[in-house]
């Protein structure tokens, strides 16, 4: 069923960017509300300058971005900060810092996954403001590598309040990022993060706020503990699946960490079903699905089993799988009352199947016109020329 608006109060969000598609005699679109599909800066502008940093945050505001998206951990004194990992060795120039030497652990457990690095909940903010950010994707430009430092929460809101103006609402769409890692830690994330919202009056249904996951245990928790804003369940999966066409599942992509813990042996694939998503409902107001739930992706393959090079590169990956037809996902969570959110929209060819032909708006304009409600996007700019050539189909 397609539920009330009123009931949802969805209509509500990013209410300035998503006016102006009720009228004008174009076609109805898709989406959840009617309204026209989000555009969520993923990290900031992370297709060009260093993830989850003020300066590109502020420059996927500039672009015309509806949404930021900041990944938040935890400082040693508990202040919620934009990183996409605990592990700061990944996306900041700590390596380079000498003074932070001894603090590098070996075979760290970051939801069961070992690593070896340099972890937020060792440094204070202050000595995390001595860090610079980095480029995460070699392929991206490297030349801002170090010059702008990581950025906290707080930081994050008064950004988006402050470009709030002549009737542009500008969303923040914050995850808990390892919020069971971080229970463990002692620096629980969510009590801080419905603090911060209630604190900026944005603790409430029709506030500019998604909070999304990829653990219900800690939507769960915040809605029992008086969160009002929009929620939203994140869906992953560890990789593709070249000859089914489907996606594998493996630690710790294969289920939530808190499913894990908690001897639940459903995976992640087990929420886009109509069950899964009827109990999603229970909690939130939409998901947040990694694309090839939607879209499958399928190579091709010879007598001998080999996956084929379709574009001639020397190598078989992405570029070589082909898109197959689309899932009854966003169908099935709209029936559900659920919008839907899938993640991430790139440029690179890599991250292209081959039916897009290396051209990133090919991929945008087909979720569009299967009806998503948002995109998250580390290129606001071509998402948005995707999206006004996609209205301008409808006849907006």
């Amino acid at each position: 069923m397609r539920i009330s608006l009123k009931a949802t109060g969805l209509v509500l969000a990013c209410a300035a960017a998503l006016a102006g598609c009720g009228g004008g005699g174009g076609k109805p679109l898709l989406t959840l509300d009617g309204a026209k599909p989000l555009v969520i800066a993923h990290r900031g502008a992370s297709g060009y300058l260093p993830e989850e940093t003020l300066e590109a945050y502020a420059k996927a505001i500039d672009l015309g971005a509806d949404c930021i998206e900041p990944d938040l951990i935890s400082t040693k004194d508990g202040v919620l900060i934009a990183r996409h990992d605990p592990n700061l060795a990944y996306s900041t120039d700590v390596a380079s810092h000498p003074e932070f030497a001894n603090r590098k652990r070996v075979d760290w457990n970051v939801d069961g996954e070992l690593q070896t690095g340099w972890f937020a909940h060792d440094f204070t903010l202050a000595e995390i403001k001595t860090l610079g950010a980095i480029a995460t994707d070699v392929e991206r430009p490297q030349q801002y590598n170090g010059q702008f430092k990581v950025v906290t929460f707080q930081e994050i809101i008064d950004l988006a309040k402050s470009r709030s103006v002549g009737g542009r609402v500008i969303s923040v769409y914050p995850e808990t990022k390892n919020p069971t890692y971080h229970r463990q830690l002692g620096l629980p994330l969510e009590d801080k993060l419905i603090a911060q919202l209630t604190a900026a009056g944005w603790n409430r249904k029709d506030a500019p706020v998604f909070v999304q996951s990829f653990e219900p245990s800690s939507l769960k928790y915040m809605k029992s503990k008086g969160l009002q804003t929009k929620i939203v369940q994140l869906i992953d999966a560890d990789d593709y699946d070249f000859k089914t066409g489907g996606l594998s599942y493996a630690p710790p992509y294969d289920r939530p960490y808190d499913w894990t813990l908690a001897g639940d042996k459903r995976l992640f694939s087990d929420m886009v079903t109509p069950a899964g998503l009827a109990e999603i409902k229970t909690y939130a107001d939409g998901i947040g699905p990694w694309k090839p739930y939607i879209v499958p992706i399928k190579g091709e393959f010879d007598a001998n089993g080999k996956m084929k090079d379709l574009n001639g590169d020397g190598k078989v990956d992405l570029q070589d799988g082909r898109t197959q037809p689309p899932t009854s996902l966003i169908a099935d969570a709209h029936k559900a009352g659920l919008f839907v959110h899938p993640y991430t929209f790139r440029n690179e060819k890599r991250r292209l199947a081959f039916d897009y032909a290396g051209n990133p708006q090919a991929e945008y304009l087909q979720f569009y016109r299967l009806g998503v409600d948002g995109v998250f996007s580390d290129f606001t700019d071509t998402a948005l020329a995707a999206r006004d050539a996609y209205l301008r189909e409808m006849g907006y």
